[in-house]
């Protein structure tokens, strides 16, 4: 949809200072499906929900391998995740042929930062309409960094990118003291439960999710869905205990009080708080 006069090209500014098609690029990004990503000081995960288009269509691959040290996690236009993938992984095999030594993290990203940011200058390029989550483990330790359209780079104890990762950062936000220390086991099932969260109320399974993991020891590998199914029914079944146990006092009070019906409890208690 045409906006103004404003956004016919990338280096055109507005009055108010601003670029639009940077901000399309942004808003490409908020409105791709979810993805995460949490360290601790030996290992880093990755999550991201998979969505296709139809019943009959499969989804698309929104997690890459760019080195046995390096991996990424995209949310925005897959195509240009893609392209920046193929980057990143030429650039870590360029850098171990001529030092013989894995590329550091903050180097690639810092690499990555400045392509993105190149096409925010030139009126004949578009914003790359991608974000980033890269994980990285090197000398320094665990990484994870988030890389904008825009060019620039953060980095993170555990970030959400993507639909409804508004609900994901809550969760993190409450959490992410403990990461430092959590084991490699505790970082995916909190990495799970955030995936949950963006899902709103719809059911996780091994299907619609990804999971990936990088650690000291440990070359970044992407689960497979078995051992992710296993994962979420362990973690489901704990987090059912609760509210059943708590579903029963009403019921315990209610029989006592005169005559009931067979309707059960109401449905609100049963639905999991969702904050935006």
């Amino acid at each position: 949809m045409f906006r103004n006069q404003y956004d016919t090209d990338v280096t055109t500014w507005s009055p108010a200072g601003r670029l639009f098609q940077v901000e399309y690029a942004m808003e490409a990004v908020k409105q791709g499906s979810a993805a995460i990503g949490l360290r601790s000081k030996s290992h880093v995960v990755l999550a991201c929900v998979n969505k296709s288009n139809s019943e009959l269509s499969s989804h698309q691959k929104k997690i890459f391998k760019a080195d046995d040290h390096i991996g990424v996690a995209i949310a925005g236009l897959t195509a240009d995740g893609r392209v920046l993938s193929r980057y990143m992984r030429s650039e870590c095999i360029n850098y171990s042929y001529s030092y013989e030594s894995p590329l550091p993290v903050g180097r690639l990203v810092v690499q990555l930062a400045d392509k993105a940011q190149v096409c925010t200058q030139r009126s004949w390029k578009r914003p790359y309409g991608v974000g980033l989550l890269v994980a990285g483990l090197d000398e320094s330790g665990a990484h994870l960094y988030y890389n904008c359209p825009s060019g620039n780079y953060f980095e993170y104890q555990a970030f959400a990118i993507g639909s409804r990762s508004q609900a994901a950062k809550t969760y993190l936000e409450r959490k992410f003291e403990s990461f430092s220390t959590s084991s490699r086991e505790n970082l995916l099932k909190d990495a799970l439960f955030a995936i949950r969260e963006t899902l709103q109320g719809e059911r996780l399974t091994s299907s619609i999710c990804t999971v990936a993991v990088l650690g000291v020891g440990e070359a970044f590998q992407i689960l497979d869905q078995k051992t992710v199914q296993a994962l979420i029914d362990a973690f489901e079944i704990a987090g059912e205990e609760a509210p059943a146990a708590e579903g029963d006092a009403p019921d315990q009070s209610a029989a006592g009080s005169g005559p009931t019906t067979d309707q059960g409890p109401p449905a609100e208690p049963d639905v999991a708080p969702m904050e935006t």
